[in-house]
C-alpha cells in the first residue's frame, strides 16, 4: 500500500469516526422532527425554527466544546455547581438537558429527576430528600425539577395545603442562601412556552407511540389549568428571585434557540478557564509471544442481526 493511499484509508477512518460522533446529535434531532399522520395536517400551524440544521450543529458544537472546559474546570477548582430547570411540561428541560450532557463525564455531570415522594419523604423536612442529591467538590448537578414542585404542580393540583405553600415561600430562599453560603453555586432557569406550543407537543406524545410515556396524568390536567399554572408561576418567580439565586427564564418555543440560549447563558454564570493538560502519549501494547487468544463459546457473544 503506497503512502497515499495508507493517508486516505487513515482520513477516511477518521472521517467517520467523528460522522459517528455527530450522528447522536443527528438522531435526536430526526427524532424531534417526526410528525404522525394525524398531526401532519395540523403541521403548518408549527413555527420552524429561526435557525437552518447547519447552523445549530456548528454552534451546539461550540458550546458542547465549552463545556467540556467548563467541567475540567469545576474538577480542578472543586467548584459545586447546582443548575435547576424548571417551566411548563413539555417545554424543553429535558432536551437542554440531554445536549448539556450529552459530551460531559457522567461522573462529573449527573442528572437528578425525583419520583413523586414515597409516604416517608411526606413525612420528612419538605427540603429532605433533595439534600442528599446536591454536589460535592468537583461536581455538576442538573435538576430536572426541584423543590419549585411545591411552589407549582403540588400547589395547582391540591396536593400540599396553602399552610405548606407559604411555609415553602417563607423557607425557600434562606435554603438557597443556606446553600451558596456553603460554596454552591446555585443557576435556576424557567422555560416558557405558549399554550398553543404546548398543545402542539402533547399532540406529538398522543400520536407518537416513541413519545407516550412522556405524558402523563399530570400532563392532562395542566393543559386543563393553564390558568393556574401562570397564577402560581408569576408569584413564584416574584417570591423566589433573590440575588444570591435568581431566576433566569428561557423563551422556549424555538426548541432550537432555547438550547443554544440556555447553555450559552450557563457557561456566563461562572468564570472558568482553560485547564492546562499534560500531553496524552498513547503507550505500546505489551507482546507476549507465549499468550495465545483464548476461543470463546460462540453461545457468548451477541447474535449479529444487523
Amino acid at each position: 500500500m503506497s503512502i497515499e493511499e495508507r493517508e486516505s484509508k487513515e482520513q477516511s477512518w477518521v472521517e467517520a469516526e467523528l460522522q459517528d460522533s455527530f450522528d447522536e446529535e443527528l438522531e435526536m434531532e430526526i427524532d424531534d422532527e417526526r410528525i404522525s399522520t394525524e398531526l401532519r395536517q395540523i403541521a403548518d400551524w408549527k413555527q420552524k425554527s429561526a435557525l437552518n440544521r447547519r447552523t445549530y450543529f456548528r454552534e451546539l458544537l461550540k458550546l458542547q466544546a465549552e463545556l467540556v472546559k467548563l467541567q475540567d474546570w469545576v474538577v480542578h477548582e472543586n467548584v459545586k455547581l447546582l443548575v435547576i430547570f424548571e417551566g411548563r411540561d413539555a417545554a424543553g428541560k429535558g432536551g437542554v438537558i440531554k445536549r448539556v450532557t450529552q459530551r460531559l463525564n457522567p461522573r462529573v455531570c449527573r442528572t437528578v429527576a425525583l419520583p413523586a415522594p414515597s409516604e416517608r419523604e411526606k413525612n420528612q423536612w419538605y427540603f429532605q430528600r433533595y439534600v442528599p442529591h446536591l454536589p460535592s467538590g468537583g461536581e455538576i448537578v442538573l435538576f430536572d425539577r426541584s423543590w419549585y414542585n411545591r411552589a407549582g404542580v403540588e400547589r395547582v393540583m391540591g396536593f400540599a395545603t396553602p399552610e405548606q405553600v407559604e411555609e415553602f415561600f417563607n423557607d425557600v430562599t434562606e435554603f438557597e442562601r443556606m446553600l451558596v453560603r456553603s460554596g454552591i453555586k446555585l443557576v435556576k432557569y424557567w422555560f416558557s412556552i405558549t399554550d398553543q406550543e404546548q398543545q402542539l407537543r402533547f399532540m406529538m406524545r398522543v400520536h407518537d407511540p416513541i413519545k407516550q410515556w412522556k405524558l402523563s396524568p399530570m400532563d392532562l390536567q395542566s393543559r386543563i389549568r393553564w390558568e393556574d399554572y401562570t397564577k402560581v408561576k408569576e408569584e413564584m418567580l416574584e417570591r423566589t428571585n433573590i440575588p444570591e439565586a435568581p431566576w433566569s427564564i428561557v423563551e422556549g418555543n424555538d426548541k432550537k434557540r432555547a438550547r443554544l440560549n440556555c447553555i450559552n447563558h450557563l457557561l456566563t454564570q461562572l468564570p472558568y478557564d482553560e485547564v492546562p493538560h499534560e500531553p496524552v502519549t498513547l503507550p505500546q501494547r505489551v507482546f507476549n509471544p507465549d499468550y495465545e487468544r483464548q476461543v470463546l463459546p460462540k453461545e457468548l457473544y451477541v447474535p449479529e442481526v444487523y
